[in-house]
């Protein structure tokens, strides 16, 4: 198992160091960043003085030297819009977003797989079609949409929910049922897949004629093998999560990340959309790790994978 995790460890901080270069290149390939930070109003005397007090003057390589090792530091730098540094903005922020995220996942968790492993049981039956009903509602609603509707609903017309704001806990209720309700389709599918799978597995009919009770063939014999993709599935969809609540965000006035993210591309803010995308990739990046170590405990089969 350590060995396991060891080469696993590897090849994420390979993919980190991947990721930290197409960070950093990303504010050349957006254009010239001293033009983007004097306006349009700025002359090349003017341009040419903000690129030598930035330091883009410098090679690349020694410019990516200088912003790794800060960034290793904690240092993001500052950003042009708030005047702030880049982490201190982005540490503040980033609890609703964690908070929204997690929210989100375990609503989807909650709702899908319990809704996927009845319908595999039932399959064809009512629970079977509104399982598979959600699931393409799901995919075919847009976030905003839904959003939208659940303020007008649950907000407006029965005055149940506040629309907007983090005051308390009533006001992650509906971002938390918007973005969890984007992950279930695809979570509900898989873990039904699964466990018509494992179901007309041989050792499954084995345990059955064996006598063992119902719900220890289902949920210790075929929920644990069905469930190993899922785990994958749900790192994947929490690193989709972080990256795209800026949509959720925005609608229901959380101030988290994601809203930052949508301000610092709005604003031109070049070094926070910088570190935001190298902070919610290295987010994707431990959860696929996590999810890995996951999977290889609960089979250990992939462990010599």
């Amino acid at each position: 198992m350590l060995q396991f995790i060891l080469k696993r460890l590897g090849l994420a901080l390979l993919v980190a160091l991947t990721v930290s270069i197409i960070s950093f290149s990303l504010l050349f390939l957006s254009g010239d960043p001293a033009a983007a930070i004097g306006g349009e109003t700025a002359t090349d005397q003017d341009i040419e003085a903000i690129r030598v007090l930035y330091g883009f003057d410098r090679p690349l390589p020694v410019q990516y030297w200088d912003w790794l090792s800060s960034a290793l530091a904690g240092d993001l730098g500052e950003s042009y819009y708030f005047k702030l540094p880049v982490a201190t903005l982005i540490v503040d922020r980033l609890q609703i977003t964690m908070l929204l995220g997690v929210c989100g996942i375990t609503f989807a968790l909650l709702t899908a797989v319990p809704l996927g492993v009845v319908a595999a049981i039932r399959p064809n039956s009512f629970i079977d079609r509104l399982a598979l009903f959600l699931s393409v509602a799901g995919q075919a609603m847009p976030s905003f949409w839904f959003g939208l509707i659940l303020i007008v609903v649950f907000a407006i017309q029965l005055g149940w929910l506040p629309p907007s704001g983090t005051a308390s806990a009533a006001h992650f209720v509906m971002p938390t049922i918007v973005l969890g309700y984007y992950a279930m389709p695809a979570i509900m599918r898989l873990t039904r897949a699964g466990m018509l799978d494992v179901l007309s597995s041989d050792y499954i009919r084995t345990a059955r004629a064996k006598g063992a009770p119902e719900g220890r063939v289902l949920f210790k014999h075929a929920l644990r093998n069905a469930i190993i993709p899922v785990v994958s599935l749900a790192a994947v969809q929490m690193g989709f999560m972080l990256g795209g609540s800026i949509v959720v965000e925005s609608i229901f006035a959380l101030h988290g990340a994601g809203y930052l993210a949508w301000e610092s591309i709005a604003r031109n803010d070049l070094p926070t959309v910088q570190a935001l995308i190298l902070v919610f990739s290295l987010f994707y990046i431990i959860f696929t790790f996590l999810s890995d170590v996951l999977n290889a405990w609960l089979d250990p089969r992939m462990r010599a994978g």
